[in-house]
């Protein structure tokens, strides 16, 4: 698939889907919101964001629905019930959020759940 000029494919066909998947709710919802999360994901793996779980108690609300364009791990406390959306988690950063009263989502399930991105922050 081409997005504009650019042409965009991983090796890594589980992002590849992720990705299309966002560009094509982005689309058909006219959400600017998972086209950013998509050209996030694109980025070089080491570009590409890790938040720890100190980071998402500093910035989120109780009952926040997050979005982490890369990894979420585990370092630091977390005493928010928060939903985490993430391309991928750290086993120690499941624990922290579940043990918070918070849940853990993949972005393929939360778009499918929520493709007008209502309520959704961006945690960088």
């Amino acid at each position: 698939m081409k997005l504009g000029k650019v042409k965009y494919e991983r090796k890594n066909e589980a992002l590849q889907h992720v990705v299309d998947v966002l560009f094509k709710v982005a689309k058909e919802n006219k959400i600017n919101f998972w086209k950013r999360v998509a050209e996030d994901l694109l980025k070089p793996a080491r570009k590409r964001i890790a938040v720890n779980t100190s980071k998402i108690e500093q910035v989120a609300n109780d009952n926040d629905n997050v979005v982490v364009c890369g990894k979420v791990l585990g370092y630091g406390t977390l005493t928010k019930k928060v939903t985490v959306v993430a391309y991928q988690f750290s086993d120690s950063a499941v624990k922290s959020i579940e043990s918070a009263g918070g849940s853990v989502m993949s972005i393929q399930d939360f778009v499918k759940k929520n493709p007008k991105a209502t309520g959704v922050r961006i945690i960088e």
